[in-house]
Formats: C-alpha cells, structure tokens, sequence
C-alpha cells in the first residue's frame, strides 16, 4: 500500500522527470537529468541538465533555491554523480548547500560509479530514498545506460505504414500515409535524438531534411547508408545549413567522384567494410558510439530497417499503422528475404494508442526472460 509520503515523493518526481525531458537530444555524451528542491511543501528550485560541459541539473536547483536549501528535500531523476568531469562532483554541492534528504529515481548505470554518490550522501549524515517512479526514470535514461555500458547507442526504428504495413505504394509515393498528429509524435521523437538514420532509397525518394521542426531544433545529426552511392550531391541534406552534420556511411564500392561531391559541402564521408555493397551495420553503430551520439532513430526504409533487426541493432520499435491498405507490390516495411515462421524476430508489445487516426504500437526485442514467461502461459 503507498503512503502519503509516497504519493508526495512521486508528485515531486513527475516535476523532476519533466524538466529532464527539456534536455533530451541535447546533453550527449551525458543522460538528460532533472531535479526539484522542495521545502515546507513547495518547489524553491528547478534544475535540468542542459548541455555537456555545463552545470548539471542539481547544480541549477541549488542555484535558484540559494538559502533556502538548507533543511531542504532534493528530487533527482538520477543519482547525483560522485566525480571530478568538466564539472565538480554533485554531491558535494548537495552536501555543501545542507541538503537534508535526497530523493532519486534511478541508481547510476556506469558500473564504475554505480552507488558512489550515495555512499558519499550517507557517510555525510544525508539519507536517500531510491526508486521512485524508477521505470519511468529508467526510461529516460536508457539512451545513455546502453551507450555506456555497450558503447554502441540505443537505436529506435520508427516506421509509419498501412494496416497491411507498406510504407510506399508501388511507385514509390509515401506521403502521407499517416496522419497529421502521428507526424507531430514524430518531431518530438527527432528532437530527443542525437541522430536521425536513412536509408539511400528515402533520400532518393522523398528528399527530406530529416531535422526536427521548431524555432530551436535540436543540434541532430543526419545518417544516411548508401552502399552503392546513389543519393544524388544535391540533396537537401547535404546542401542545407546543417549538412556539416550529414553523415554517409557507404562501402568501398562507392566511386569517388560520388564521394568527393558529397563532402563539397562539409558532409563526412564514411567507407565501412562491406560485402555485396551491404554497410556493415554493426561497425557503423560502433563509429556513432565513439562520437558520444547515445540516441539514433531510424526512419526507414524497408531494406534497412529489415537489415538493422537481423543484425540485432533495434532496441526499440515505434510502429505507426494507418487505417489504409496498399496490397499488391507496395513497398513492404520490412525488406530483404525476411525470416521462416519459426525463425521470426519475437517482440514484446510495450503499448498501444490512438494518434489521432492512426495507432503507434511500441515495442522491444523479446527477452529471454520474457520468452521464458510466454513459454509458461
């Protein structure tokens, strides 16, 4: 049964959560952090880590709470990080400005400092509470609990398709298959990215710009595979004003002169080890890792969502279906020979909602635990 005290601490958390969510996309190669400092019942600091390199999100709460700190209960989605960075440690301004509780969401996922901050907490007299709403907490930092400990990002596939899941007719035509309000979920899931990846086929096809709309967009990078170097050089995301954060990831099969005018604009160029002109997808995911990239999603198409599941690079799954059918030769949402019945990629529906029109289906590889449990019902 939850007490009073905790429908209060996670009344608190909501506030700490949200502001976390401010800094989404934008705080790579650290978690997106947000804390609250209350006394006597109401908020006297707000904080959210905002940028690498910059005062984390305690360090704004304390900030603005000033004196008032002192006696104070602190709520911090993550725990207060206990080393010297580009900034000093946390818990000792937390310690410093007489915190009397602090309240956390989620423990710390590098392993070498897991626990750390609240040890130095505890030898200094200042209790913890751990876990509040820490599924949602968890969530929030599941870009940078992957990247830390993998060194790869966390890779989220979206795919907006028909009831019979085709994301283009057969001539190609895409837009729009889904509706106004699944575009706007959309957005807001480019602007918690730190990249959006293609495939050649989309560029060619749609010439998007793949950056999130808005008066301040996120500082998002572009990744487009192009084995064979098709994406013609004057694309929208290699001439626009962001094309110094376009990235082609193609293979040694891919002449130079195509190369060579895909960097006239300040793109970067990668050639991966291939075969059959096939990027190695895996390698490319290790490259965006060492840039301290925690979060891409994938928008399609076909051949390269279907390509990223069989090299078991999708962590999560964003599935838009619209209330339409394409049939005949349309463009399936997943591409390449696909898998026998008994050989299917297995997934755990996480949740299911109306967008407007439309219906998103979120979901995760099915774990082993998982599997076991399905084995048992």
């Amino acid at each position: 049964m939850k007490t009073v005290s905790d429908k209060v601490d996670r009344q608190w958390m909501r506030e700490a959560i949200r502001l976390a969510r401010k800094g989404e996309g934008r705080t790579r190669p650290n978690p997106p952090v947000g804390a609250v400092i209350v006394k006597q019942g109401r908020i006297v600091g707000r904080g959210w880590h905002q940028k690498a390199g910059g005062p984390h999100a305690e360090v704004f709460a304390l900030a603005e709470a000033g004196k008032a700190a002192r006696g104070a209960t602190l709520y911090i989605t993550l725990e207060p990080c206990s080393t010297w960075g580009r900034t000093p440690p946390c818990t000792e301004a937390i310690i410093q400005a007489g915190i009397r509780q602090v309240v956390t969401g989620a423990g710390d996922p590098n392993p070498r400092h897991a626990s750390r901050g609240y040890q130095i907490l505890k030898k200094a007299g200042i209790p913890s509470t751990q876990g509040v709403l820490q599924d949602e907490c968890l969530r929030l930092v599941a870009p940078f609990r992957k990247w830390v400990q993998t060194g790869r990002p966390y890779l989220t596939l979206k795919l907006g398709m028909t009831a019979d899941g085709r994301i283009a007719d057969a001539a190609g035509q895409s837009r729009w298959i889904t509706g106004p309000e699944a575009r706007q979920q959309v957005q807001k899931l480019r602007r918690r990215a730190d990249a959006i990846l293609v495939g050649a086929h989309t560029i060619c096809a749609d010439n998007p710009s793949l950056l999130p709309q808005g008066s301040d967009p996120n500082p998002v990078f572009r990744v487009i595979v192009d084995g064979k170097g098709i994406v013609p050089a004057n694309s929208t995301v290699l001439t626009d004003a962001c094309a110094m954060n376009t990235l082609l990831v193609t293979s040694t099969s891919c002449p130079a002169a195509r190369s060579r005018k895909w960097e006239s604009n300040g793109s970067v160029v990668w050639r991966l080890p291939s075969q059959d002109k096939l990027v190695n997808l895996a390698e490319m995911m290790n490259r965006l890792g060492k840039m301290g990239l925690l979060h891409i999603v994938c928008e399609g198409g076909g051949q390269l969502a279907e390509a990223l599941v069989h090299a078991d690079l999708v962590d999560e799954y964003w599935l838009f279906y619209a209330p339409r059918i394409l049939g005949g030769t349309a463009v399936s949402g997943f591409g390449g020979t696909g898998w026998a019945l008994d050989e299917t990629p297995k997934l755990t529906f996480t949740s299911v909602s109306r967008v407007g029109r439309d219906i998103l289906i979120k979901a995760h590889p099915r774990t082993q635990e998982e599997e076991t449990a399905c084995s048992q019902d």
